[in-house]
């Protein structure tokens, strides 16, 4: 599957691991999500935002797919989220 992100404003930051970059209007993110097999996801990111980084770069991570017997929670990312404590769970 293919997400394909434009519109972003220019209140953002990009983070690469410990690196952190601030975002333009300009920036464009393409996601790619694939099944490398019955357990593991992979997603590859590619960031273009010309209006501060000189070339595209491209992130790539492996997660495990979750056990039958666990429930995955939905996320909302939401701007000016407000109610966060009501948003993460503990076991």
């Amino acid at each position: 599957m293919v997400v394909d992100t434009v519109g972003f404003n220019d209140l953002g930051w990009i983070s690469r691991g410990r690196v952190v970059f601030p975002q333009t209007e300009n920036l464009h993110v393409t996601e790619r999500f694939r099944r490398l097999d019955l357990g593991h996801l992979q997603v590859e990111r590619t960031f273009d935002d010309p209006g501060y980084l000189k070339q595209p770069f491209t992130t790539s991570e492996v997660h495990p797919l979750a056990p039958k017997d666990v429930d995955v929670l939905e996320y909302v990312c939401a701007e000016n989220e407000k109610d966060v404590t009501h948003t993460h769970f503990e076991k």
